[in-house]
């Protein structure tokens, strides 16, 4: 769970090819939230994915163009075994717009991870951390021990929480890296879940994000914020219209990167699913 403000800001972040690491302790649901991300990957873009174990999807629309990897163990003589460095290694030469990688855990991996961001692949990735702090400590800190230059090459950090007492999973923390300079590596905290009031409070407003994205969209502060505003109302229009199966919401992402005046008219009218996909 987490807010329509949250999800609209990963929604554009996805969009635009910002890169994301999704944190969290087992169970807490980073690779739902992964497969959640992966619908607002536009259809023109060429995906591989990257595991040990197949458990990424990615929308119909996508099919085409996506290469999913998965590593394997050695034979019964040590042999041909492919690792997931192999593959994120061979996934560089393969021309990727997105590389999605299930689960980095070693060093060597994490090194290769923020190769290519630094190299301008737009990546997605999980790892195991309870905060967005540990998660920095366990980066620049041995035995992983990023340098911290490489590690501002990730723009959105998003932890995960399992309440064991109730056994529903919450975004705890979604935090944009900064590249502010200095020694220690600085973090800009956007929006965090406070567990007294069940409530997810925005912290400070996006610096960084709405920099990157002037840059590479031309888009003002003020578009960027109608436009997460726009994205917003259709993600309440869905949960409204209980539009909750990947192939639906597909089906919506596409028709409002096609045509967004007429997708927000069509849902501030509050028209049905299916007069909506008549857009199509």
């Amino acid at each position: 769970l987490m807010s329509y403000e949250m999800a609209a800001l990963l929604w554009i972040a996805t969009q635009y090819e910002l890169n994301v690491l999704v944190a969290g302790s087992t169970a807490s649901g980073k690779t739902s939230i992964m497969n959640a991300l992966n619908v607002f990957i536009p259809t023109n873009q060429r995906v591989i994915s990257i595991e040990d174990t197949k458990e990424l999807f990615l929308p119909k629309s996508l099919h085409w163009n996506w290469v999913p990897l998965l590593s394997r163990g050695p034979n019964q003589d040590g042999k041909g075994g492919v690792s997931m460095l192999d593959l994120m290694i061979a996934s560089l030469r393969m021309r990727p717009d997105r590389i999605i990688v299930g689960e980095v855990r070693k060093r060597k991996q994490v090194e290769t991870m923020f190769e290519a961001m630094t190299t301008g692949h737009s990546v997605y990735a999980t790892m195991h951390a309870d905060t967005v702090e540990q998660l920095k400590r366990r980066l620049l800190e041995p035995p992983i021990s990023i340098p911290k230059n490489e590690v501002e090459a990730l723009h959105l950090i998003l932890v995960l929480y399992r309440d064991r007492r109730t056994g529903i999973r919450k975004a705890l923390e979604l935090a944009e890296v900064s590249q502010e300079g200095g020694i220690d590596l600085e973090v800009n905290y956007l929006f965090r879940w406070h567990p007294r009031n069940d409530k997810f409070e925005p912290v400070n407003k996006p610096s960084r994000i709405f920099e990157e994205l002037n840059l590479h969209t031309g888009m003002t502060t003020t578009e960027i914020q109608d436009d997460m505003l726009g994205k917003v109302k259709v993600l309440k229009w869905m949960v409204k219209q209980e539009i909750f199966d990947s192939d639906r919401v597909e089906k919506i992402i596409e028709i409002y990167y096609r045509y967004p005046k007429k997708t927000l008219d069509a849902v501030g009218n509050d028209k049905s699913y299916e007069n909506v996909i008549k857009l199509l």
